[in-house]
């Protein structure tokens, strides 16, 4: 199964350093049942869009927490998208996280297929959107719509022998 993994670029190279990502439990995002059911008309593709989408949300909810704790990281969101033994994967039924799954086995890179990561054009797109979430998650609407424009960015692609490059 295609699991989509929100990341940053300093846990990216933590996952490198390590040979794996992990530990385990981990917080991903696929082509669920659950997500089937709702995008109904969407083909495969689609509804991989869709999970790799709502991992690069998580992603940003992650650069927002390190900064809140003073991390100092580059705004870019980063998604790894690794092909999983399907018995290792868990997804709920609950259909406000249609595409969230919990993979049970730490994921050696040698599963990893590629990563996503923000172009440079989006970095003040990101920063407005880091400094708007907490807003957002509190109902503002303007804020939530700096949050959203951020999709606007299509995430790039990179392939696993690139990594060496992107931590550079």
């Amino acid at each position: 199964m295609r699991v989509y993994l929100p990341s940053t670029i300093p846990a990216l190279a933590r996952v490198v350093a390590a040979g794996e990502l992990g530990p385990a439990p981990l917080t991903g995002f696929a082509v669920t049942p659950a997500l089937i059911e709702w995008y109904a008309s969407g083909d495969t593709e689609e509804l991989e869009y869709v999970a790799l989408t709502e991992a690069a949300r998580a992603s940003l909810r992650m650069l927002a927490a390190d900064r809140k704790d003073g991390v100092e990281v580059a705004a870019r969101r980063v998604v790894i998208a690794a092909e999983v033994p399907d018995e290792t994967v868990k997804a709920g039924a609950d259909l406000e996280e249609r595409a969230r799954v919990r993979v049970l086995e730490p994921i050696p890179m040698r599963l990893v297929a590629s990563v996503h990561l923000d172009d440079a054009d989006a970095l003040p797109d990101v920063e407005a959107a880091i400094a708007a979430l907490f807003a957002a998650d509190g109902g503002d609407d303007d804020a939530q719509f700096v949050v959203d424009g951020v999709e606007d960015h299509e995430l790039l692609w990179y392939a696993t022998q690139e990594i060496p490059d992107l931590l550079a």
